[in-house]
């Protein structure tokens, strides 16, 4: 649903969004504080970190609860909707340690970027929701490798996947691990983007981002069965 541009000149809307916020952030950490967890190719998001550049995290829409859980306290810079609904969740994520940025694929996406592109050079890893925030599900957008090729840092895609969820009815089917479930995420090698790369270039990266996050997603749901 579209909300209106004004919203924020409503105080019951602003305070709305401050209650779900305020009461979403201790249910969500109560939820994600019971996960266990396995994980493969932590060691290349550490590279990056000691190699003095800032990772530029990749990852689908549907996974951000549990995606959110396992690199909070990082100070992660993530892009978030000008809307109402951006609002709220902004309210819960910064309260797990991120950063957010105000902007969307149909909504100040320029100015959101341009902000990530200083943030990262003030030393901050960034963050993105590849098919977000409307979709389609699973087809990445190019704000990621837009990204690395203005900044230069590396891509580092990842995938979770838990073993009992719920799925929630909405366009991402965005999957909610069920308290004490497994989960496992396979972190991707870091992949670079040229400062030169042209449109067609872009276009290259954004398929090659995709088919590595379906490896990953295969990777991930192969942790957990232990195959």
């Amino acid at each position: 649903m579209s909300e209106a541009p004004d919203w924020r000149a409503s105080p019951s809307k602003r305070l709305q969004a401050t209650l779900i916020s305020a009461l979403g952030y201790p249910v969500a950490a109560l939820l994600t504080s019971t996960l266990r967890w396995r994980s493969e190719g932590d060691e290349h998001y550490d590279a990056v970190i000691r190699s003095g550049r800032q990772p530029i995290m990749a990852f689908w829409h549907g996974r951000i609860l549990p995606a959110t859980y396992y690199f909070r306290r990082r100070n992660i810079i993530v892009i978030t909707s000008e809307n109402f609904d951006g609002e709220w969740i902004a309210g819960i994520i910064e309260r797990f340690g991120y950063g957010t940025s105000r902007g969307s694929s149909s909504r100040g996406a320029v100015k959101a970027l341009v902000q990530l592109k200083r943030d990262m050079a003030a030393g901050k890893p960034a963050a993105f929701t590849l098919d977000g925030p409307r979709g389609p599900a699973k087809i990445a957008q190019a704000g990621a490798i837009w990204l690395a090729k203005a900044t230069g840092n590396p891509i580092i895609p990842f995938h979770v996947e838990a073993d009992r969820y719920w799925t929630a009815n909405s366009w991402d089917r965005t999957q909610i691990p069920k308290p004490w479930s497994t989960v496992a995420i396979a972190i991707g090698e870091p992949f670079e983007i040229a400062a030169d790369v042209d449109e067609a270039g872009i276009e290259a990266g954004r398929q090659d981002l995709e088919s590595r996050l379906r490896t990953l997603e295969a990777r991930a749901a192969s942790m957990i069965t232990g195959q």
